[in-house]
């Protein structure tokens, strides 16, 4: 194809990282590329009778942390006639608003190719996906009935405790047996929202880190590992997990061969997959993370293969 316009929903460019952040570094091989690029947050983007619409600005990306990007004004652009590929890659929560966003950029189904697909993104919420897979997952209930989070916590004494569509390891609780906190944690998941929570048997083996996976197109290509740091359970970034080189086993190969073939019928082009020993707990499909620290560590360049995804699906 001769043109090549992208448009970024995400977060506002200005407030990355740029040595970590994965849609800095998708943009960076755009722009190598030759695709003219734009920038918008959800809340600019518009249905108006019959056309999807984004109030967006030009963009070109610097490695330069002061100023990660360069912006033209920002303009009226129709998502349909002015792009080819829009990147869904604004953070959860994965909220009405993220739900809403999804329902309108569906609209450009066989218009605008729009990554990951956002029909599936919506159906397949991160944690509850999983549940297809339940022989490779650990135990595992969601529910917001106290007698059955009761009787689940008294068959498994240590479990993990979080919100079910939470994310960047924000609201996890371990709950080992006896623990005093146990009902005050969960009267505020109680009161702080009408959703259920999920619980799981807490793995031992994330002391040894929680390895993100990243499958591109329905191929796994490469994993880094989290290590949470001494006298923590979460292993995420965002709360100061330490990533570092791994190489993919037997078993990270088994789960990305079991979930690969459904992830890339689903037009899911990055998906990251979390996997502690030889469990898999979230199947990340909003805005999986991990690109640059993979290149990083093993060479492997996560960004351009997506972009060969996607050139592939254009052409």
């Amino acid at each position: 194809m001769a043109r090549k316009h992208v448009a970024f929903q995400m977060d506002p460019m200005e407030t990355v990282n740029i040595d970590g952040d994965t849609t800095f570094a998708l943009a960076e091989v755009a722009q190598a590329r030759g695709w003219t690029m734009w920038e918008y947050g959800p809340e600019h983007l518009t249905y108006d009778r019959g056309r999807i619409l984004a109030r967006a600005r030009p963009m070109t990306v610097q490695r330069d942390q002061s100023q990660p990007a360069i912006f033209g004004e920002r303009e009226l652009i129709d998502l349909e006639t002015d792009i080819d590929v829009v990147w869904m890659r604004q953070d959860p929560p994965f909220d009405m608003s993220y739900i809403t966003a999804t329902h309108i950029l569906e609209r450009l189904e066989g218009k605008t190719l729009v990554v990951n697909d956002p029909k599936w993104v919506r159906d397949c919420p991160e944690k509850i996906l999983p549940l297809d897979y339940p022989e490779l997952m650990p135990a595992t209930l969601i529910s917001r009935d106290r007698v059955a989070i009761d009787a689940f916590r008294a068959e498994y004494k240590d479990i993990i405790l979080k919100p079910l569509y939470g994310n960047g390891g924000a609201g996890i609780f371990r709950i080992k047996k006896g623990d005093p906190n146990y009902s005050s944690i969960f009267e505020m998941f109680m009161e702080s929202s009408r959703e259920p929570v999920i619980a799981q048997a807490f793995l031992p083996l994330v002391v040894k880190g929680d390895k993100r996976i990243l499958i591109i197109d329905g191929e796994a290509v490469g994993a880094i590992n989290r290590v949470p740091q001494k006298g923590e359970t979460r292993s995420n970034m965002h709360v100061g997990g330490q990533a570092v080189p791994t190489e993919l086993t037997e078993d990270d190969l088994r789960i990305c061969n079991a979930i690969g073939p459904m992830l890339k019928a689903r037009g899911q082009i990055l998906v990251g997959i979390d996997v502690i020993g030889d469990k898999m707990t979230e199947i990340n499909i909003t805005s999986p993370t991990g690109v640059q620290e993979l290149k990083r560590f093993s060479g492997v360049d996560a960004a351009s293969l997506c972009w060969d995804a996607i050139a592939t699906k254009l052409n």
